[in-house]
């Protein structure tokens, strides 16, 4: 429970790469994640260059972070060919967590830009990177060292547990 008790949305970040070895083991984490069928939709754009995150982060309203983020992964799904194919946003989001989690035991902050079923966030990241059919983007995520260490917040709240 430790890593889900201090995982936490950073959006401002050390001037600090992320290491190699450490990028790795988010991708890792990422295809480790479960899907429908086992489909495993998840291809993966890494960005590290300045350039683009600023050019990203003046098109969407909540990616403003990306400016002075060092890394960002931005998660499409290849829709081509599916098993389930109902299924690759629930696919998606599980792979998102995996990142978002393992980011967090590796001292490193991160958080969720959706753009899925935004087409116009989804046409931006289109546009910028080059991303064709059968790639949907799903969403990015923005990844760095946090700037402030995050504070543990209980947000367990037994009137939103229903029993029968």
């Amino acid at each position: 429970m430790e890593v889900i008790n201090t995982r936490r949305s950073v959006r401002s970040y050390q001037d600090r790469q992320v290491e190699e070895e450490k990028i790795e083991l988010l991708l890792r984490a990422a295809m480790q994640a479960p899907s429908a069928m086992n489909q495993q939709p998840w291809e993966f754009i890494v960005v590290e260059d300045r350039a683009i995150l600023k050019g990203l982060s003046e098109k969407l309203t909540y990616g403003k972070m990306l400016a002075e983020a060092p890394l960002a992964i931005i998660l499409l799904a290849n829709t081509k060919s599916l098993k389930s194919p109902l299924r690759w946003p629930q696919d998606m989001a599980a792979a998102s967590e995996n990142i978002l989690l393992q980011a967090t035991k590796l001292g490193l902050g991160s958080v969720w830009v959706s753009l899925y079923p935004d087409d116009e966030r989804e046409g931006y990241v289109r546009e910028i990177l080059g991303v064709k059919e059968p790639l949907v983007p799903f969403n990015i995520i923005s990844i760095g060292y946090p700037k402030e260490k995050m504070k543990f917040i209980d947000r367990f709240d037994r009137n939103k547990i229903h029993r029968r």
